[in-house]
């Protein structure tokens, strides 16, 4: 006998993709709950009534994937622009490419470089501080690109980011720091890139343009939980912990501000993302949002733009989780939740909030198809 309904709590990236497989694939009727006024979680983006811009609402997204599969899916439902990410970032008053490459080794060094002479110059940096354990995040990127390097570009974002002491977060963090020694600054390198013709919000549309599929916002699952049988099927794309009330205690997330801008210039920065690596400006960057749809030449050219200046700042209650803080208290407090989790009855966890991962928006959407695939008989 089927259950009686399936509920899916969240309309993210994995929460949508997830909805329209289990609709369109299964025929299931499908029930979405977001307690927002708007679809697409983190990743909704709408057109500024007054300069026809297309903002992001809770910061830049960039969609980058080298993942086929999940290139093809997307591309059912919306069609990439041609942009490519480039981010700048201003330290001591100079701006500079990133991330870090030869180009900016060469202007902070004021040197002419070739790649080879950039590793062996970089290599005798390193060297010099002798680190060759890192125990911690300043460590870490010393090891990487030497002290100097660090100091103009690292620390003074990094303190603004996380509110701490790069000595006190832990080296794993900026494991993968991107550095190249070429003149190849594109932000990422993989093999698909660009925005959704139309803005993100195209994209959920049609996912979640569905017959089989009724879409409730402005829907708190908490109100709903008690209609809820228990035969049904919940998929949980929320915090895990508030799930469960907190009853181990609270996860910790970092969250962001954001101060908006209408301008009346044509181009503010000349970029859609500016860095801020002094620890004395107190955001960490600018978004400039109509650079991320080159192909609409009547709102390039415009005279109006709009900004986005991004705080980082401690999360607390009535905030937008962004960014989990993955330490030993945090990991041993979502083991505990997870465990208790398999002792539900048809109640899944999933996306960024759901797992407690820091999620690229191509990797939540894998995820939902994973998803499908490994648990799709229980649905049907």
């Amino acid at each position: 006998m089927l259950p009686q309904k399936i509920y899916i709590i969240g309309s993210g990236c994995f929460g949508s993709t997830l909805a329209h497989l289990i609709a369109s694939k299964l025929n299931r009727q499908v029930t979405v709950i977001d307690k927002r006024s708007h679809i697409g979680g983190n990743c909704y983006s709408y057109d500024d009534a007054d300069t026809g811009i297309n903002c992001h609402m809770y910061g830049s997204h960039i969609f980058h994937t080298s993942i086929k599969e999940v290139y093809d899916f997307i591309s059912q439902f919306v069609t990439l622009n041609h942009y490519r990410h480039f981010v700048m970032t201003r330290s001591n008053g100079t701006v500079y490419s990133m991330p870090i490459n030869l180009r900016t080794v060469n202007k902070f060094f004021n040197k002419d470089m070739t790649p080879s002479e950039c590793k062996a110059f970089l290599e005798e940096k390193i060297a010099q501080s002798h680190i060759d354990n890192p125990a911690n995040l300043e460590e870490q990127a010393i090891s990487l690109i030497g002290k100097d390097l660090y100091k103009a570009f690292i620390r003074g974002y990094t303190k603004k980011q996380w509110q701490r002491d790069p000595k006190e977060l832990p080296s794993f963090i900026i494991k993968r720091l991107p550095f190249r020694t070429t003149y190849n600054c594109d932000y990422f390198n993989d093999t698909y890139q660009g925005i959704p013709v139309g803005g993100y919000t195209k994209l959920f549309e049609g996912l979640l343009n569905h017959p089989n599929i009724d879409l409730k916002l402005n829907t708190n699952y908490q109100d709903i939980k008690d209609t809820i049988k228990e035969d049904d099927i919940v998929i949980y794309t929320g915090p895990i912990d508030e799930y469960f009330d907190f009853c181990f205690g609270k996860l910790e997330w970092r969250s962001l501000d954001f101060k908006w801008e209408v301008l009346n210039e044509q181009d503010h920065q000349g970029c859609a993302c500016m860095n801020e690596a002094d620890e004395d400006v107190p955001y960490t960057r600018t978004h400039e949002f109509k650079h991320y749809h080159p192909e609409r030449k009547e709102v390039l050219e415009s005279n109006k733009t709009i900004i986005c200046r991004e705080y980082s700042k401690e999360y607390k209650d009535g905030d937008t989780p962004y960014y989990p803080v993955n330490n030993d208290r945090n990991q041993e407090l979502l083991a505990k939740y997870q465990e208790k989790a398999k002792n539900l009855k048809n109640v899944f966890f999933g996306g960024r909030l759901g797992t407690y991962q820091y999620f690229d928006m191509d990797k939540s959407i894998l995820q939902a198809l994973r998803f499908f695939d490994e648990h799709k008989e229980s649905f049907n």
